[in-house]
Formats: C-alpha cells, sequence, structure tokens
C-alpha cells in the first residue's frame, strides 16, 4: 500500500510538472512528434495547449488522491 501512495504522488508531480511545461512554457516538443504534425498542418497549437492543460489538472487530481490516501489513512 505505502508502494501505491509513492507511486500516485510521484505520477501525479511528473504529469503536473509536464503539463505545466506544456500549457505555460509552450514547450510542444514534450508531446511525441507534435513539430513535424504541426509543421505538416495535422495538428495545431491549440490542440498542444489542451493536451498541456489536461495533463497539468490529471497531474494535480492524482497528486491530491495520493496525498488524501496517505492522510485517512
Amino acid at each position: 500500500m505505502t508502494i501505491l501512495k509513492i507511486m500516485l504522488i510521484t505520477i501525479g508531480i511528473v504529469f503536473t510538472t509536464f503539463g505545466y511545461e506544456i500549457y505555460f512554457q509552450k514547450k510542444y516538443n514534450l508531446i511525441n512528434g507534435f513539430e513535424e504534425d504541426y509543421k505538416n498542418g495535422r495538428k495545431t497549437k491549440s490542440y498542444a495547449k489542451k493536451v498541456g492543460l489536461i495533463e497539468f489538472v490529471l497531474g494535480i487530481v492524482v497528486a491530491l488522491i495520493g496525498i488524501c490516501v496517505i492522510v485517512i489513512k
């Protein structure tokens, strides 16, 4: 159970960090194949911002779940 708690918090922090870098710092190269698809016109910057926001929010939720599991026990 302790490993699960550590994994939840770690995954939450990683997703939050990547989401922050993509959404706020505009580091779109963190998305696999985005730059090539952007040059070819298959993906847009709004797509990248959506991916970043989803990762950011998902990371916060997962990290909070991990912290709540620790606190509840």
